[in-house]
């Protein structure tokens, strides 16, 4: 597989915002500042809480089809890669891997059956237009943790997304979860969300290799980032950090996973998190804690390693 220098990019974003210039100028300028030939969209669907069956894609909180595969066929435009990750959130604020039901149905309960259907029918509109735009790859879905145990379901999903869409085929799971998922052998690719503190990415690559060579699939990390602020480092995945801008500390970051995968020829990749849809000034980069890296010196630390790819 070819290597991917991969961001993700406008992140759930709202209904109407790629129709917004801001939205294509934003795009090119990721290209062009960061040397990246791959682009994730990420578009949401909502559900009201954890235990919600329905899954809603028609909403104001998620971008229509139209725009979609007009932003699509701009990026391919521009040279890049794309792959579509719809991913399910859910409207109280509850993290999307805490999604979950009884195993065995009850009555008057909230089933997995439901819910299922309700995610395949998300999951199959986004892949046909994935497939009416050429897109390289389609990722069903983010860090479906508490889901992944339902082998059957996840199986029978990849086969209906494989049913519509011809490109290569993955599922993004959690940080620390790859030995967790026993239906790897059905997607194309493996991949995962590489949010692990500085200092640890050796010892955690070592525990995703074992997975990688288990199933012989072709890896990538689907999600990968740090925040600049302070402190972010060491808890990478919490974007709940609070405390003073440090973009340093996010260069740093980036540096030493770069660094360290780089030693593993199986790592195939990356596809950063994130580049907003619609950028602050530049001027106000230093301002920024995010895990944007626009105008800070991880955006540098990014463009060497992908163009020196």
């Amino acid at each position: 597989m070819e290597f991917i220098k991969g961001i993700t990019f406008g992140s759930f974003a709202l209904k109407g915002s790629f129709e917004k210039a801001a939205a294509k100028e934003s795009l090119a300028k990721m290209k062009e500042r960061t040397g990246a030939d791959f682009v994730i969209l990420v578009p949401a669907g909502m559900q009201e809480k954890a235990y919600s069956e329905e899954i809603d894609y028609t909403s104001h909180h998620t971008l229509s089809g139209e725009e979609i595969k007009e932003m699509i066929y701009y990026a391919k435009a521009l040279g890049l890669r794309v792959a579509l990750k719809p991913t399910v959130n859910c409207l109280d604020g509850t993290w999307r891997a805490h999604i979950n039901f009884f195993d065995n149905e009850v009555h008057c309960e909230p089933k997995w059956s439901k819910w299922f259907k309700s995610y395949t029918d998300f999951q199959l509109h986004f892949a046909r237009i994935a497939q009416e735009t050429g897109c390289e790859m389609f990722i069903a879905g983010c860090e479906m943790v508490m889901s992944q145990r339902r082998e059957a379901e996840w199986r029978k999903l990849i086969g209906d997304i494989k049913g519509v869409f011809q490109g290569l085929v993955s599922y993004n799971t959690d940080k620390y979860q790859e030995e967790h998922v026993s239906w790897w052998d059905c997607v194309d690719i493996i991949s995962s969300s590489g949010y692990y503190p500085k200092g640890h990415w050796e010892q955690e690559l070592d525990r995703i290799e074992k997975v990688v060579k288990k199933f012989g699939k072709p890896f990538f990390f689907a999600e990968a980032g740090c925040m600049s602020t302070a402190g972010s480092l060491h808890v990478p995945n919490d974007w709940n950090v609070k405390g003073e801008v440090d973009l340093q500390e996010q260069a740093d970051w980036y540096q030493e996973m770069f660094e360290t995968a780089s030693k593993r020829d199986w790592v195939s990749g990356f596809g950063l998190w994130d580049w907003a849809w619609r950028q602050y000034h530049i001027e106000d980069a230093d301002k920024d804690g995010g895990y944007d890296i626009y105008g800070k010196p991880a955006e540098k630390v990014v463009k060497d390693f992908y163009t020196g790819k």
